[in-house]
């Protein structure tokens, strides 16, 4: 009872926080809060059990570094901001070619993004009820897709797209309510010398691909890129920093008190793993996990959606309105849904976002050397060969 009691001050109390004036009328803020949404939206309800799953004991570590390499990719992109876009911007022919490319490649990497989130939506909207199963699951997904697409193609996203802050804060505040009732449960199993040491299961070089496979987890920085309508370079280079700082943290606080827990041998690696652990911290918790999963995948999905059409539109020349990129999109998307499996769809955009990242490190690598800074040519080049790697070898937690 406590717990619960712990679990839903902590939602109030941090829901309350984030629409005082201060904060919800922040630039800065709202500027954080795109990223923010898409770093830990999806990721966040996934990542904890195949963690814990693949690396034990060591899944904090895998985090910390899953965590640092994003961070090193969103160097880059803001690097770009800074020189592509800053007062004494260079371009070029060079410049101007990767960035269409890229454009390509994160309208693809978008079109796949938007069936992880709506496949867990359909995975969770479906977990506490008696149709638990891949079918209903599927055909939620199916219904979704159609729902927003017919609304993509009758009215646009503009009244969808203003509920981002409302399911960003929702997702936040239930998120701190989880790891307060996380805390309190670790506590509870130190101070009774009952923490979990599990074993690394994939290691060698089978360890390194599925973490590769698990990029998309912490995608969601580089929306800060495409915020040039709203925001100025300095603004949203600084929140995505920012935004990378906290969800970090996040993350890896969330992994330290999971990681410790559980026991390998009591975990069923599915899509929903994670309400089925709740339940053991604290009955309230996988309500409102679904809660926050609803919330954020479906604001995840139109974002991305948008995105997506308006990108396809542009790279075609307008020959593709953002009306039929959508239905491109949902055929896709629908396709992807009834064949393959939810970690396969996680593999698949990472390895979708890992070639935009490695395209980015390159743009950021060509600057450097206009530049003449060796050391920043150093690190993109390492990136963008990293970025190739992770396209080649990037494999599904299910693998």
């Amino acid at each position: 009872m406590l717990i619960n009691i712990a679990v839903v001050l902590a939602v109030i109390v941090i829901g309350v926080l984030l629409w005082l004036p201060g904060i919800h009328g922040s630039r800065t803020w709202r500027a954080m809060t795109t990223p923010l949404a898409s770093i830990i939206g999806s990721g966040f309800l996934v990542l904890g059990p195949i963690l814990v799953a693949a690396y034990g004991m060591y899944a904090p570590a895998v985090m910390a570094m899953l965590c640092a390499g994003a961070y090193l990719y969103g160097s880059a992109i803001r690097y770009n901001i800074d020189v592509i876009e800053g007062d004494n911007a260079i371009r070029g022919n060079v410049i101007d070619v990767l960035e269409t490319i890229a454009s390509a490649a994160l309208g693809f990497a978008y079109i796949i993004s938007v069936a992880y989130y709506l496949n867990l939506f359909g995975a969770f909207a479906v977990s506490l009820t008696p149709f638990n199963s891949p079918f209903y699951a599927k055909a939620v997904t199916s219904a979704v897709y159609l729902i927003i697409v017919v609304v993509g193609w009758t009215r646009g996203f503009k009244s969808l797209e203003q509920m981002e802050y409302v399911s960003v804060s929702v997702k936040l505040a239930i998120i701190a309510g989880l790891l307060i009732g996380l805390a309190i449960f670790f506590g509870d199993k130190a101070s009774s010398s009952e923490l979990i040491m599990n074993p690394l299961v994939k290691s060698g070089w089978a360890g390194i691909t599925i973490a590769f496979g698990l990029i998309v987890t912490v995608q969601g920085f580089e929306t800060s890129r495409y915020l040039g309508a709203e925001y100025n370079s300095q603004i949203r280079a600084t929140s995505m920093r920012w935004a990378q700082w906290v969800s970090s943290g996040i993350y890896v606080i969330y992994i330290v008190l999971l990681a410790y827990v559980f026991e390998q041998s009591t975990l069923k690696l599915t899509e929903t793993a994670i309400v089925d652990m709740m339940r053991v911290v604290a009955p309230i918790l996988p309500f409102l996990l679904v809660a926050a999963a609803l919330a954020a995948q479906f604001s995840a999905a139109v974002a991305d959606t948008s995105g997506s059409g308006g990108l396809i539109s542009e790279l075609s020349g307008k020959r593709i309105t953002p009306r039929k990129a959508y239905a491109l999109l949902t055929a896709i998307g629908l396709m992807l849904t009834w064949t393959s499996g939810v970690f396969d769809i996680i593999s698949y955009a990472s390895r979708a976002f890992a070639a935009y990242y490695g395209i980015q490190a390159v743009i950021a690598a060509v600057s450097a050397v206009r530049k003449k800074s060796g050391l920043r040519v150093a690190i993109y080049g390492t990136l963008a060969v990293l970025g190739i790697a992770i396209v080649l070898f990037g494999q599904s937690a299910e693998g």
